[in-house]
């Protein structure tokens, strides 16, 4: 429940974006991307969709492994 806060009424303000380590379904090639990514995001190996915009946070394509930078 504290971390669902909205960014501006929390005690210490944070942002709400991050970066993730995503890990290609095909390759097994990890690619650092941006959680609120505003453009479709392909595999520089074999050109599969990552991940896709959807308004506000990207849509991870299923399949793909991802972990968040901290």
């Amino acid at each position: 429940m504290k971390n669902k806060k909205i960014k501006f009424k929390r005690i210490i303000q944070a942002p709400n974006s991050y970066f993730m380590d995503i890990k290609c379904m095909n390759c097994q090639k990890v690619q650092m991307i941006f959680s609120h990514a505003q453009s479709t995001i392909l595999c520089e190996n074999c050109s599969a969709i990552l991940c896709k915009p959807s308004g506000g946070k990207a849509q991870i394509t299923p399949g793909c492994a991802f972990k968040i930078k901290n």
